[in-house]
């Protein structure tokens, strides 16, 4: 079950909950938006701040899941979307911003000569795996134990194996996550350790013949957000290039945290990326990007079309033009003052930990950040799994920054935004301290 947090008292969130029960399973569309006894409403949201139904303000460190990377209703994203809106919002023709946004984006990568846009990451990272298994005739995909990718029944494997499943290190099971998925989905799913090349090369080696892709997170969420080690990607880039497998890079969330994405941090670049969230400009958005080799599975004008693909909201003109001006925004220049600022509040909460003397640790990298109930940092999946009392301990403090008017992601995470500034920054770090030395106590309790 998922952990649930306590919301303060707000008559009129609990009304409309009462009614959403009624209407959709669990009374929502998204788990994560799920509090106890029921969730706050948004009522309108400006900057870094969100003003629920309730009129109570919160700086947001969630970002909707790190999708909002400028914030909330920038002016110029509003008032490009405004205009297209007079113009139309979607059309079974082409437009032109379409065009104007595969050139820009493919302009901030190397690896991208080409590119598709669908709707959002889990379907971008879907089409990657398709479009592996029609280069290469393969039929099974590697992933990196724990690392989140989405609702695909193949990339969803074992993102929320637990130690009673999750079987030996050095041949990790493939988990379910969906009660019923079928057994021949788990087989043609191989899972790899993370940031450990002899191990991960050793097991996919056991499968070289099958395998079309390898997909990887350099900074996976759900692994801990800690990034992959040079000699990992390295060792996994070797190993597909010398098997005739493909590399893919999942970089739904990470394509912040350079100008070309996270892979820009590293010296080998994968055959396809999957983007998605922030490059919507605060709209529903995917895209899959790389060698023209293997985009060409996509050519409908082929001799032999390999992997039809297609999707009625793919490239609408209203998420073409807002992501395109969120991109442009997002600069080298924008890039660096951001990073530089997560830079700072990473070294902040490390020493806040220190004044509070509690058993914590801060992992991420470029503009995301994640707080551990746990005094080192992990380096895989398995030792970033939080038990019962982690939870317990984790939930007291997000429910104390909540309350305080903090809003984060449930995994104790969260994501910057342009908006932010020094002083959301060193409000946030002292609010942190209050929480530390509130949940201490629970600390000493934890075997209890």
């Amino acid at each position: 079950m998922e952990q649930q947090y306590k919301t303060p008292s707000s008559k009129h969130s609990a009304e409309l909950y009462r009614q959403a029960l009624h209407l959709m399973p669990g009374g929502c569309s998204r788990n994560t938006v799920l509090r106890h006894p029921h969730p706050l409403y948004a009522a309108h949201g400006q900057g870094c701040y969100v003003t629920d139904v309730e009129g109570t303000q919160r700086v947001d460190f969630a970002n909707n899941m790190a999708a909002l990377i400028h914030g909330h209703t920038h002016p110029q994203i509003v008032a490009a979307v405004t205009e297209q809106l007079h113009k139309g919002t979607a059309f079974t023709l082409a437009t032109e911003i379409e065009i104007q946004y595969a050139r820009h984006l493919c302009s901030r990568n190397a690896g991208f000569d080409m590119i598709r846009f669908v709707n959002s990451g889990t379907e971008a990272v879907m089409s990657c795996l398709k479009a592996a298994r029609a280069f290469t005739g393969r039929p099974k995909i590697a992933k990196v134990e724990g690392a989140y990718h989405g609702l695909y029944d193949y990339a969803e494997v074992s993102q929320t194996a637990n130690p009673t499943n999750w079987g030996e290190q050095n041949n990790p099971a493939s988990v379910p996550v969906a009660h019923g998925t079928p057994d021949s989905t788990l087989n043609d799913v191989v899972v790899i350790p993370f940031n450990d090349p002899d191990k991960a090369i050793a097991i996919l080696e056991q499968h070289a013949s099958e395998l079309a892709c390898v997909l990887v997170d350099l900074l996976p969420h759900r692994v801990g957000l800690i990034p992959a080690s040079d000699a990992f990607i390295t060792a996994l880039r070797n190993w597909t290039r010398n098997n005739g497998a493909l590399l893919v890079f999942d970089e739904v969330i990470t394509f912040r945290n350079s100008y070309g994405g996270a892979q820009d941090n590293y010296s080998v670049q994968p055959d396809l990326t999957a983007m998605g969230k922030m490059i919507g400009g605060g709209f529903p958005v995917g895209a899959l990007a790389g060698r023209k080799e293997v985009m060409e599975v996509m050519n409908p004008l082929a001799d032999e079309l390999l992997f039809p693909h297609s999707g009625t909201f793919s490239a609408n003109p209203i998420t073409m033009i807002a992501g395109l001006t969120a991109m442009q925004l997002f600069d080298q220049d924008a890039i660096y003052r951001l990073n530089s600022l997560s830079n700072q509040l990473r070294q902040q909460i490390t020493e806040a930990i220190g004044i509070a003397d509690i058993p914590a640790c801060v992992t991420g990298n470029g503009s995301m950040f994640r707080i551990h109930m746990k005094p080192k940092p992990p380096t895989n999946y398995r030792l970033a799994y939080a038990d019962n009392n982690e939870i317990r301990i984790r939930s007291a403090l997000l429910d104390h920054l909540f309350n305080h008017g903090y809003m984060m992601i449930n995994t104790c995470s969260g994501t910057l935004s342009t908006a932010m500034t020094e002083r959301e920054i060193n409000r946030f770090t002292e609010v942190l301290l209050g929480g530390f030395r509130t949940i201490k106590p629970l600390f000493a309790s934890k075997n209890d």
